[in-house]
């Protein structure tokens, strides 16, 4: 009954109820879009750094990521490969040799790193056929592919011999020639200068180290599963010989701008919040000004104060879940869209973020937290707003109340 008649007060004067909804509803509307933009930039952010090189988690043999050298690879046996294969989110696995070597071309020479792939694996991971601006892919034994900076300082092209002189697995000679087949593109001056590509089982021949590799870079279908992906791993794996790291390991400076930004983004909505919460005490502080007087007359006829703040309380809950549940409604459709279809940045802006590796546009994110957390808050507010027209029904004197 109380129910009731609460909806049926809230709906007695459409046009204060329309204004209460309409503050709480721009409140959550304006908060879901600039949470969705922040989780969709870290959410783009994180993917371009995983697709660019690391995977979302890394095998490695013990003690490698603190001490980069080929003695530290791993051994890829058929038991590792099974174990990594029977991961349900598992999109790819890919191994790697990385290290460095001498690149010398005519009377040039430069150090350069060293990267030996399987082609087809790797550019489904980071799209490093995409890369290639002069030339083709990796295709045969013997090819090498250079970064862009690095064929310009060697006065390299495709067509000419590469010669790598380094040291190979437990201090063994190694040196070849590779015939160039392409230039690659890559955002940032570091990689450009200083990058090679050469088949996997070239690699593993040339620093005399077969069947094996420094790492295995492994792509889920679904980034949240990364945690339960690691722990799986960690638990079927022998510890004492291999290494296990998620993303957030393997780019720490990456999630330290992340929280940095998100730290930020959050002050920046704490204000918002402030002014949200000012425009619904306003519309409270309205609306009970105007029922002072049905206040008063209710408590003249036996109603309890204490019905009465309940009464009060109910209205003012239907009041914040409707306003909740119209901003949700009309952000929605305007999140899907640029989700769907992201906004693309131009000039300056679009070169600083090729700079850093991102793409140049600005994502949104369609995340449940988006919607949940705003409705949370809005409604925790609403509710704490509640409680001035509360006290002010508690102390109300009835006879000036009916004077109003």
């Amino acid at each position: 009954m109380l129910l009731l008649i609460a909806w049926r007060n809230i709906w007695r004067n459409k046009r204060r109820t329309l204004i209460t909804l309409a503050s709480i509803g721009f409140a959550v509307f304006f908060a879901c879009i600039m949470q969705s933009m922040q989780l969709g930039s870290y959410e783009r952010m994180i993917e371009n750094a995983v697709r660019f090189y690391t995977g979302h988690i890394q095998v490695h043999e013990k003690g490698y990521w603190d001490d980069k050298t080929l003695d530290n690879s791993l051994e890829v046996t058929e038991s590792l490969q099974t174990k990594l294969s029977g991961e349900a989110d598992l999109s790819a696995y890919v191994p790697r040799i990385e290290s460095f070597a001498l690149a010398s071309h005519g009377t040039l020479t430069k150090g350069v790193l060293v990267n030996g792939i399987d082609p087809i694996k790797e550019t489904g991971l980071t799209d490093l056929q995409g890369k290639i601006v002069e030339g083709q892919y990796l295709s045969n034994p013997g090819d090498i592919m250079i970064g862009e900076g690095l064929s310009t300082y060697l006065k390299a092209a495709p067509g000419d011999t590469l010669v790598l002189i380094s040291q190979g697995y437990h201090g063994a000679n190694a040196a070849g020639k590779y015939r160039i087949v392409g230039t690659l593109k890559f955002p940032t001056q570091e990689m450009s200068a200083q990058a090679a590509y050469i088949m996997l089982s070239d690699a593993q021949y040339f620093f005399n180290m077969p069947n094996r590799a420094t790492s295995l870079a492994l792509l889920l279908d679904n980034s949240e599963a990364v945690p339960l992906v690691k722990a799986d791993l960690t638990s079927k794996l022998d510890t004492a010989v291999y290494e296990v790291m998620d993303w957030k390991e393997l780019m720490p400076e990456l999630v330290q701008s992340i929280e940095v930004d998100y730290a930020s983004g959050r002050i920046m909505l704490y204000v918002l919040y402030a002014i949200i919460a000012f425009g619904i005490f306003g519309t409270f502080l309205m609306m009970t000004n105007e029922r002072q007087y049905e206040f008063g007359v209710m408590l003249s006829i036996g109603m309890k104060r204490r019905l009465m703040q309940g009464m009060l309380l109910l209205e003012i809950i239907m009041l914040a879940v409707l306003g909740v549940v119209m901003g949700i409604i009309a952000a929605s459709p305007i999140l899907a869209y640029f989700y769907l279809n992201p906004i693309h940045v131009g000039g300056e802006m679009a070169q600083a973020y090729e700079k850093i590796g991102m793409e140049p546009i600005l994502p949104f994110s369609l995340a449940p937290e988006v919607f949940v957390n705003q409705a949370q808050v809005v409604l925790v507010m609403t509710i704490l707003m509640a409680i001035y027209p509360l006290w002010i029904v508690g102390k109300l004197k009835v006879i000036k109340a009916l004077r109003s």
